[in-house]
């Protein structure tokens, strides 16, 4: 079948057609839709999906899952589920309205009922299976697409409610955006190189790193020249969803880090127009003093693990607490997978997170459910995905610092910075 330059497999065909049941030719013809607006020529296999659907915004999005349920969906494909809007393992510990409650619940069943595995992470790459390199999938949340894109160097569009769960039921995306050779290209070159390593050991500093790049980036392809070979998972975990949130980043390069980008020349494909920028201190404080919006330094909040915290980021909390620090001036709040969280507690970090007096959140995130004291109005964080997201969410104040400065704060009451690394 051809229509607008699309063709369809006998397969692909028969599902549209309703071959393997109303489920899938419904999902089919969604897909078939977003293709024909990518003007895409055909539809890709898919390996995996992560499904963002899962975060309930009312009940347009409930009748969506439900309906599939009742058609007798399943998934064609290994599928994760993003955070939902309930800590089902610590039930009360999110208090959302009872209607909002209720629906969030059914939300989350029946996308376990489609056959999604109840990962309930917004860091589905800290699981046990990670694409590989060149694998074509179909993920959404932004910071999960710019990760598996980039870091793992496998192959994803941005998918959200709900071409996601249909990327799932079917198997396929359309042929286009960046799973395209064409589209991975880098079209703009960020050089990090005046950068002091010092301040790249801060992990806030990645976060202001990508406000810096979304902004100048925008929702092209960006290279960045100059970073540390020794910089970890973590630190570009932070760039990518702090570049995802300010600036739509879904994709980026790191010359000589991430598997798609071995030199400068050939991730940008033999180009020399590009723009390019150098990047310095004065950006990065810059970013980060826009993403500080408080300028009372009475603290009421800490909150970690914007996305999910890893296990190494446990390790490195855990290590901070080991003079016996216990945070009794400010509530301290750690956002975890279920996988981590059962990970940390093998290693013993976790136990020393709880006896601090911290509160461990799973399945959601502290920025999109009411999770916080009400009375919270000045919260710190090391993430700027979090310091992005969080004034115009929850009404709070932020000030954006290192996971060391968090601590340091929390334990005062008041916030703790050093700015001589910024200066």
């Amino acid at each position: 079948m051809t229509d607008n330059a699309l063709t369809l497999s006998d397969e692909e065909r028969a599902m549209a057609e309703g071959e393997a049941g109303p489920a899938v030719a419904m999902a089919m013809r969604i897909v078939v839709g977003a293709a024909r607006a990518a003007d895409a020529r055909s539809l890709l296999p898919i390996a995996s999906a992560h499904v963002d659907s899962c975060l309930y915004h009312g009940q347009a999005g409930l009748d969506f899952a439900e309906k599939l349920v009742e058609l007798g969906a399943t998934t064609a494909v290994p599928a994760t589920l993003n955070v939902g809007s309930l800590d089902l393992l610590h039930p009360g510990l999110a208090r959302p309205a009872p209607a909002d409650r209720q629906g969030a619940r059914r939300l989350m069943d029946a996308y376990t009922q489609l056959g999604c595995r109840p990962t309930w992470t917004c860091a589905p790459y800290q699981l046990d299976h990670r694409p590989a390199a060149g694998t074509h999938v179909a993920w959404a949340e932004s910071n999960a697409i710019a990760f598996v894109n980039s870091v793992l160097g496998a192959r994803t569009d941005r998918y959200g409610d709900f071409l996601d769960i249909c990327a799932a039921v079917t198997g396929r995306v359309p042929a286009a955006g960046l799973h395209l050779d064409a589209h991975r290209r880098a079209r703009i070159v960020l050089d990090c190189r005046p950068l002091p390593r010092r301040l790249l050991e801060e992990d806030s500093a990645w976060g202001a790193l990508g406000g810096v790049v979304g902004r100048l980036a925008g929702t092209t392809v960006p290279a960045l020249l100059g970073l540390p070979d020794t910089t970890t998972e973590d630190q570009l975990k932070a760039l990518g969803a702090a570049a995802a949130s300010s600036g739509g980043v879904a994709l980026f390069h790191a010359v000589g880090i991430t598997p798609e980008a071995p030199t400068l020349s050939q991730v940008l494909g033999g180009r020399t127009d590009q723009e390019t920028h150098l990047i310095t201190t004065d950006m990065l404080r810059a970013a980060r003093d826009t993403l500080t919006t408080a300028r009372n330094p009475q603290l009421d909040a800490v909150c970690l693990g914007t996305p999910h915290f890893s296990l190494t980021e446990f390790a490195r909390l855990a290590a901070l607490l080991t003079d016996g620090t216990r945070f009794s001036r400010t509530r301290v709040y750690v956002a975890t997978s279920r996988s981590v969280l059962r990970a940390a507690r093998e290693h013993g970090y976790a136990q020393l997170v709880e006896a601090a007096g911290a509160t461990v959140v799973t399945d959601t995130c502290t920025y999109v459910t009411p999770v916080l004291d009400p009375d919270a109005r000045h919260v710190m964080t090391n993430s700027g995905k979090w310091a992005w997201y969080a004034p115009a969410n929850l009404g709070v104040d932020v000030t954006l610092g290192s996971l060391a400065e968090c601590v340091a704060s929390a334990r005062e009451g008041e916030v703790r910075r050093d700015d001589r690394l910024w200066a």
